[in-house]
């Protein structure tokens, strides 16, 4: 089995295949996605919402040591934070690729609601389970919306959503999705989609469940230059001298 802690030449990949993805399907990110290091290093604190809502670019592996298939490169472009009264917004959104052969891990988030759109691509195929108070995935029915028509599914089963369409996660539901093998944009060879999650605050230091032992934010193994900061990684605001 592939075995590789994620290191800084692969977020820096990321990162640059993500831009050409977002081009191909003629999705625009603000200025500050083009953000150098320096750009962030010279950044006062009029940029603050950016560094303490986690906005921007996010690459992670989960930990899993298997960034092909377990795995995720998104853009956050918006978020409230829940600690921190300055940022009142009740809501994110995120742009997130997926790459065929590619799904962040099972987990389920304790106050987060998302609603997951297909922006383009192929489909989307999520897979969504019943959670007990104990935090045990169970069997059962469960009651989910796409498009605002509800239908009752089996815990464990997968729904597609077709480009343009999108489906909502309550609190307390296990789920993990990716793009359909053969259905996607080819892009030097691999199909991609790209959906977009749209919800109330992201609380991703806090408010993320896993089934096994991982972590939203691994350490990077730093064997190549940093080009851009991720959202977790910001230097803080430089104040200028008086």
């Amino acid at each position: 089995m592939f075995s590789q802690p994620l290191n800084r030449a692969r977020v820096e990949a990321a990162v640059a295949l993500a831009q050409i993805v977002f081009h191909h399907f003629q999705i625009e990110l603000p200025p500050f996605a083009a953000w150098t290091v320096a750009d962030w290093e010279r950044a006062g604190p009029a940029h603050d919402e950016v560094r303490h809502c986690m906005l921007g670019w996010d690459v992670t592996d989960f930990g899993s040591r298997d960034f092909s298939h377990i795995g995720r490169t998104l853009f956050t472009l918006r978020n409230g934070n829940l600690h921190d009264a300055r940022y009142p917004k009740s809501y994110a959104e995120k742009l997130i690729i997926d790459p065929e052969g590619q799904r962040a891990p099972a987990h389920f988030h304790r106050t987060k609601r998302e609603d997951i759109i297909n922006r383009g691509g192929g489909n989307v195929l999520i897979q969504l389970t019943n959670v007990d108070a104990a935090d045990h995935p169970v069997g059962g029915a469960l009651s989910v919306v796409v498009d605002g028509c509800r239908r009752t599914i089996a815990s464990g089963e997968t729904v597609r959503i077709r480009p343009g369409e999108s489906l909502c996660i309550p609190p307390r539901t296990i789920h993990q999705f990716w793009g359909e093998e053969g259905t996607g944009h080819r892009i030097d060879g691999i199909g991609y989609t790209v959906s977009s999650e749209v919800s109330s605050v992201c609380d991703d230091l806090k408010d993320n469940f896993f089934f096994a032992d991982l972590t939203r934010f691994p350490v990077i193994v730093e064997d190549a230059p940093r080009t851009v900061y991720l959202c977790n990684e910001y230097p803080a605001a430089q104040v200028p001298t008086p």
